[in-house]
């Protein structure tokens, strides 16, 4: 159950697609709309502090995903990528009488928020990105053109899940008796360690609202020869990032070019050149045996190819901004709430 800071609202709102948990700020329904997308393993309650700072001349939405917090638990076709969730979203949007919104993404939700961009243009006055996954997904590509190590997405999807941590989600585990306890993965990636959130139970309960199975987190998987032995299904969460089904390096196509805000934590260690969640530097490490080396193996370099997709934006006539935010990790929302809000106040603004 989701702990509302004072002034936050909650409620159910039904779609044609499925029916949507969102959280709103008290008065505030005349304002722009200001769409927040939270990451994978969390909900909206990760977005309160950021909603309650925005200025009254602004309308904080916070959605939650399918199969996170309080929406409703329909199975994920990952073939589609992350378009599930995309549509969903945009259905909450309709639903909610919303037109064209600043959209905010976290993470996986920063991919969500560009599969918007790039189907939906006309929805987005502006986007803010945090801490993105690639446009290339999460494991299996090289090089700032994220092209594929193996042709069946071997390295990313379902298989990257940790068992010890999927099955502690499962069981609702909120100690901190395990490197692998919800709590333990977010106080040590989440955020940079020593930082110690004020929120830390309720953001525990929060990740622990993930759907854990094949249809949710983290998804089915295949076997393969190749290395690492597990290519990507076509269920649940980890899949919709496989990139061998998203894809999102054609944004400099888009007719209508919102400006795009990518704030990150320089030294994330979720996503980030040198990821300790891909499999390929994990390898490199020495982590996971087998590892056929740098040659054809290297590890996906997530920022490196962030940046490329935006260049090519920006050369097509669109208009980014990157802040790199030091000693923060994944979340500067929650760890830099002030650094993180000037810089989303000042692209709001250009909307």
């Amino acid at each position: 159950m989701t702990t509302l800071l004072d002034g936050i609202t909650s409620a159910k709102v039904p779609t044609d697609r499925l029916t949507t948990h969102v959280l709103e700020v008290a008065g505030r329904e005349h304002g722009e709309p200001v769409v927040f997308i939270h990451g994978n393993v969390s909900s909206s309650a990760f977005w309160q502090e950021p909603m309650l700072d925005l200025p009254r001349r602004y309308r904080p939405i916070a959605v939650d995903l399918r199969g996170f917090g309080g929406t409703d638990p329909l199975p994920v076709d990952a073939t589609r990528g992350v378009r599930d969730y995309a549509d969903d979203v945009a259905a909450t949007l309709t639903a909610l009488d919303v037109g064209a919104a600043h959209l905010v993404g976290w993470s996986m939700g920063g991919g969500v928020v560009l599969q918007l961009l790039r189907e939906h243009p006309a929805l987005a006055r502006t986007v803010t990105l945090v801490n993105p996954v690639s446009p290339y997904g999460f494991g299996g590509t090289k090089g700032a053109d994220g092209e594929l190590v193996d042709a069946a997405g071997a390295g990313s999807g379902g298989g990257g899940g940790n068992p010890d941590f999927v099955a502690r989600l499962k069981d609702g585990d909120t100690s901190d008796e395990s490197p692998f306890s919800p709590r333990q993965v977010l106080l040590a990636f989440y955020v940079k360690p020593p930082f110690h959130p004020a929120r830390l139970d309720d953001l525990v309960e929060s990740m622990l609202t993930t759907r854990v199975g094949d249809d949710h987190y983290p998804g089915d998987f295949t076997t393969t020869d190749a290395w690492p032995g597990v290519a990507p299904g076509t269920r649940g969460v980890l899949n919709t990032m496989a990139p061998c089904h998203f894809r999102l390096d054609d944004l400099d196509a888009i007719e209508r070019k919102p400006p795009i805000l990518w704030v990150r934590g320089a030294d994330d260690q979720i996503v980030s050149d040198t990821s300790l969640f891909d499999l390929a530097h994990l390898g490199r490490l020495g982590a996971v045996p087998g590892w056929p080396g740098e040659a054809t193996h290297p590890a996906q370099p997530m920022v490196t190819q962030m940046r490329a997709v935006l260049d090519r934006y920006a050369a097509a006539g669109g208009d980014y901004r990157e802040v790199a935010i030091a000693d923060t990790g994944h979340s500067p929302h929650i760890e830099k709430p002030k650094e993180f809000s000037a810089a989303l106040l000042e692209v709001l603004a250009k909307g």
